[in-house]
């Protein structure tokens, strides 16, 4: 067992020895698109009576990089907006969130990871749980949906262990289903974003 052990590990010295992890905090904002939900009339009615409004988020990202050119991530993400309800008058606006967990993979553009800059494009698949006002993530009263996303960004190493990132990504989804009437289509997600991180 211990020969077999010696054996494997040789065969993937190569291939572990060119991989870094990282650690990264985002900060930044959430542009939503086509964001009409549905609406409270029983008859009637537009989907865009109830909308989501754009905000702000916040996002943990765990990157394995593999090599010169690739590299993957896993992230959460928070992101904060309002329910907005358009046929009261005054217009009522009701503060929520919705949740993200994915996976993305990253194709790094320069031919090595010794780069103090490293410019990439990304795509990956993630899931969306939005939370109405009043309930909780825990609590089992969000709706789920799956989503994709895509776009790119940069990393740029600062001393040490620290780096900095930039980072568009536009992220689509279905429409959380809340029971209201006229809720079709996809939700789009524009994430404009900097972050801080760690390698090791």
């Amino acid at each position: 067992m211990t020969k077999l052990v010696g054996v494997l590990a040789l065969a993937f010295s190569s291939v572990a020895f060119a991989q870094t992890g990282e650690l990264w905090f985002n900060f930044g904002e959430s542009l939503l698109k086509d964001n009409g939900i549905g609406t409270t009339q029983s008859f009637g009615g537009s989907a865009d009576d109830v909308q989501l409004n754009s905000d702000w988020r916040f996002s943990f990202r765990f990157g394995f990089n593999q090599g010169n050119h690739f590299g993957h991530e896993i992230q959460y993400a928070y992101n904060r907006t309002q329910l907005q309800f358009n046929l009261a008058s005054p217009v009522v606006k009701d503060g929520m969130a919705f949740h993200q967990g994915g996976f993305n993979f990253l194709y790094y553009l320069l031919t090595t990871d010794k780069a103090k800059i490293r410019p990439f494009a990304t795509a990956g698949v993630m899931f969306d749980d939005f939370v109405p006002p009043g309930n909780s993530a825990t609590s089992g009263g969000g709706s789920n949906k799956f989503g994709a996303n895509f776009g790119g960004g940069v990393k740029v190493h600062v001393k040490g262990i620290w780096a900095a990132r930039f980072d568009i990504r536009e992220y689509v989804s279905g429409k959380p289903s809340f029971g209201l009437p006229l809720t079709s289509g996809s939700l789009w997600q524009t994430e404009i974003s900097a972050g801080v991180g760690i390698g090791f």
